[in-house]
């Protein structure tokens, strides 16, 4: 199943530049990495177009949001990670309280075309 998703970053060129080298390959701590296969997300990548951010997920018939957001509050290292993550982000004009990544809703699908 694929889910999409959408966060803003701050807009801090310099800030940008920092969340982006946390990103690359290596950087990301492995037990954050290891907390997101375990959720059963198959495949993660994050785009950027100025300070908008989309998050597309492909998940696994054994992927719960809920299960995640429960793994993630219980584990002290994801915790850590997404502290230091909120130093960059900030939420978009529609979230509520301190939600982060949004979900987005598909309006188009070429293949439901005629």
């Amino acid at each position: 199943m694929r889910h999409c998703l959408a966060l803003d970053l701050k807009d801090d060129p310099a800030l940008i530049e920092r969340y982006e080298a946390w990103h690359a390959p290596g950087a990301v701590p492995p037990a954050v990495i290891a907390s997101i296969r375990a959720a059963d997300i198959r495949d993660m990548q994050i785009w950027r177009l100025g300070t908008r951010l989309f998050m597309i997920m492909e998940t696994g018939p054994d992927f719960s949001p809920e299960a995640k957001a429960a793994a993630d509050l219980a584990s002290e290292d994801v915790q850590a990670w997404e502290r230091l993550m909120w130093e960059f982000q900030q939420p978009l004009p529609d979230a509520v309280d301190d939600e982060k990544w949004l979900p987005m809703r598909r309006i188009f699908a070429l293949d439901e075309q005629p």
